[in-house]
């Protein structure tokens, strides 16, 4: 995790699908590269719930955070939506991004089952 400076606009993006409704990864790639290129923006938030990261399966997630670091190429910081509900769940995407390069995660706290103020904090 490279970037340690958050400060700016951080983007979260939509994820493009194709009419079959499977990742767009050319479409996300181009995506990616207009916003850094062309609306200048300061870091970039895949899979947040602007994209739909409480629908894509584990595959998805993982390709949308994966080809969002390596199109970055240490442009922007990665800021990878890996919250859940699970806290397991959780757990295992905030690996997988740390992995792939992300340089932090967005986490939630938990929004169903929802613990007490000592509990998130504990």
């Amino acid at each position: 995790m490279a970037f340690t400076d958050f400060s700016g606009c951080h983007v979260p993006f939509v994820t493009p699908f194709k009419d079959d409704f499977s990742l767009d990864e050319k479409g996300l790639r181009r995506l990616v590269n207009y916003l850094i290129e062309e609306e200048k923006v300061d870091g970039l938030v895949p899979c947040g719930t602007t994209g739909e990261s409480p629908t894509l399966d584990h595959e998805e997630h993982n390709k949308v955070i994966e080809i969002t670091v390596q199109e970055t190429r240490g442009r922007v910081p990665v800021i990878a939506g890996t919250g859940s509900n699970s806290t397991q769940e959780a757990i295992v995407m905030t690996r997988h991004a740390e992995e792939a390069g992300a340089d932090a995660t967005l986490q939630v706290g938990p929004y169903y089952n929802k613990p007490t103020m000592d509990g998130m904090l504990a």
